[in-house]
């Protein structure tokens, strides 16, 4: 069948405006009840081609608790990371210029796991880093529990956090906030 030409084009318009077009076939939100265009796909399960198309308010209260690294070893989890982050070359190079942040904008990995360790959120500032690191620190002292090798290694532990919290703390400062 040959495309055919509407009466739309060019002016004058060969009809009404309020002249109504075709309809347009609409995919729903897959949650049971919910009646809103479902534009967001979801994996149904790990490593699956098959997704579910929810609304946007519905994707993210199924993918609040997605962990894309369910099931698989440490070396998967690792290697799959490796292999995606391969290809973001790109996305690296312009976060150098403070174009692109990683995670929630303002902390890297690293600093999320140190924050983790203080038991901080990811939005602490580093007043808040520095409290929590000399209480915690405190607890541990080696010159507090002399011989306790436990001790020794927690406070290793938090000292390298609050440098990792540190050095980003003093990177963010020189480079300026990321942009809005």
């Amino acid at each position: 069948m040959t495309a055919r030409r509407t009466n739309d084009w060019g002016f004058p318009r060969w009809r009404g405006y309020t002249a109504s077009s075709e309809a347009v076939t609409v995919k729903l939100c897959d949650r049971h009840g919910c009646d809103a265009k479902g534009d967001c796909p979801a994996p149904k399960s790990p490593n699956n081609p098959d997704r579910w198309m929810f609304c946007q308010r519905h994707a993210a209260e199924y993918n609040a608790g997605w962990d894309y690294f369910e099931g698989l070893s440490a070396e998967e989890a690792a290697a799959r990371e490796a292999d995606e982050t391969r290809d973001a070359g790109g996305y690296k190079e312009a976060a150098h210029y403070g174009w692109a942040t990683s995670g929630d904008g303002t902390r890297s990995r690293d600093e999320l796991r140190a924050l983790d360790l203080l038991e901080l959120t990811p939005d602490a500032d580093f007043d808040a880093i520095k409290k929590a690191y000399r209480t915690k620190a405190k607890l541990v002292h080696p010159d507090l529990r002399p011989g306790d090798e436990d001790a020794a290694k927690a406070f290793q532990a938090l000292q390298l956090a609050y440098e990792v919290l540190r050095a980003g703390d003093e990177r963010r400062e020189w480079t300026g906030p990321a942009p809005a």
